[in-house]
């Protein structure tokens, strides 16, 4: 019997194979373990609707957004994520407010047998215990991000309200597949039998898979690019501005969102869409409140790491992108920054093993100074191996192995004139986050 929420972590955390260590190789394919686990917790995902989305790039800022909207409009709402950035338990939260310590270490007691037997993945576990806790709580409906793909990530014994497909683009290649439309055909897995799908954008070599996929289901599909058209506006210090309009009425009204970088913009469109089906389905979601709450979705959702920043002299950056498509993204808000004449562009940042290191190298800007560094985890990229390949992609900087010394290294240089940019996976975020708050006056966690 584990004594404290402490002990819980330490057997979450080191009894099972995590991903998050280990890469693909701690990956069990298939859904047998999840559904025999949820079977012997009373099948606690039958419980409350659900909403479900995958992609590669902005499903969790479209699940966060959607969660958003639901609490905003009066919904008891939970939200399933993954990674998390520093604490455990922000993958689970019920009206943006995390779960107790307490129910982790309740669940991992009264199951220890049932866990035993099975002997689930650390992300098959984590996936039971949020459909127990959103059952525990009685949420009027959960958003449920995948891990992983779609077709056999653990999160896909769900029959949801809506299926949400976000933008597709390369990533885990070796589990997935090595061409856009086989990664497609994974993500398309979550479509099911008679329940409509919003796909994030139409992609000349993915939308024949999801069309392909939603009519063997009998699935309605909407494209939310279709649907939606949604132009820049303005911004300021804390939100961005868009205008949007709806093809079918016709209406047209400005979004403002908390959630800044130009690359929100697809993602705010595909939520957008997906609210807009679900309102045809009667959930209760009023276009004005719907549009108030992406503008505190950070407030009620608790969301971090998304073009954030969290010190504005000398401006500090946290940005979790960690793949081709989201560091196109991330060039492209870089170039939207004002960097104040005399001020210098530094980026702080590591990698997992299993990227496109090389491709990726090729898109960041060379004009800045880098501090390469690592996460604490065995599935990072030595810092001193990222070196070597950004030298040949003719980026400049140093590099550390103590991901504290790196911070500590970046700090000290800069002006306030400055920029700090921080990125290249969530874990290197995660790991930076409580190392500023040691400097900074932000919260690590909501």
């Amino acid at each position: 019997m584990l004594k404290s929420y402490e002990e819980a972590l330490e057997f979450l955390f080191g009894r099972l194979p995590m991903f998050s260590r280990n890469g693909s190789a701690a990956i069990k394919k298939g859904l047998d373990n999840i559904t025999a686990l949820c079977a012997g917790l009373g099948h606690p995902q039958n419980r409350f609707p659900t909403v479900h989305i995958a992609g590669t790039n902005g499903k969790g800022s479209v699940s966060h957004l959607l969660a958003a909207a639901f609490q905003h409009c009066g919904y008891k709402t939970g939200l399933y994520t993954s990674p998390h950035l520093v604490d455990f338990r922000e993958r689970f939260r019920i009206n943006g407010q995390l779960i107790d310590q307490a129910f982790v270490l309740d669940f991992v007691n009264q199951n220890y047998a049932l866990i035993t037997q099975i002997q689930p993945s650390y992300f098959e576990l984590t996936v039971a215990m949020a459909f127990s806790a959103f059952a525990a709580e009685n949420v009027d409906i959960a958003i449920i991000e995948t891990g992983l793909g779609g077709r056999l990530d653990s999160t896909n014994i769900i029959r949801p309200e809506l299926s949400v497909i976000t933008q597709i683009g390369w990533d885990h290649m070796d589990v997935l597949g090595n061409t856009l439309a086989a990664i497609a055909g994974e993500k398309a897995g979550i479509i099911k039998e008679n329940v409509p799908a919003v796909i994030g954008e139409t992609q000349e070599e993915t939308t024949p898979v999801f069309l392909e996929a939603a009519m063997l289901k009998g699935a309605p599909l909407y494209f939310a690019d279709k649907m939606l058209n949604l132009a820049f506006k303005e911004n300021d210090a804390g939100y961005d501005a868009y205008q949007a309009g709806e093809q079918d009425s016709g209406r047209s009204y400005t979004v403002k969102t908390d959630l800044k970088g130009r690359y929100q913009q697809a993602n705010l469109k595909t939520a957008l869409a997906a609210l807009n089906i679900l309102r045809s389905k009667g959930w209760i979601l009023p276009p004005e409140k719907v549009v108030e709450s992406f503008s505190m979705v950070k407030t009620l959702t608790g969301l971090h790491g998304r073009w954030e920043t969290v010190c504005p002299e000398p401006k500090i950056i946290l940005e979790v992108a960690h793949n081709t498509g989201g560091m196109a993204y991330l060039r492209e808000n870089l170039r939207q920054e004002h960097l104040p004449q005399g001020g210098k562009l530094y980026i702080l940042t590591g990698f997992v093993k299993d990227k496109d290191i090389s491709a990726i190298l090729k898109l960041l800007p060379p004009e800045a100074h880098y501090y390469f560094t690592e996460a604490p985890i065995p599935r990072a990229l030595p810092a001193g191996q990222l070196y070597e390949q950004a030298q040949q992609a003719g980026l400049s900087g140093d590099h550390y192995a103590d991901i504290h010394e790196a911070v500590e290294q970046a700090l000290s240089h800069l002006q306030v004139e400055d920029i700090l940019l921080v990125t290249g996976s969530f874990f290197v975020v995660g790991a930076v986050m409580p190392i500023l708050q040691a400097h900074l006056d932000f919260p690590v966690t909501a």
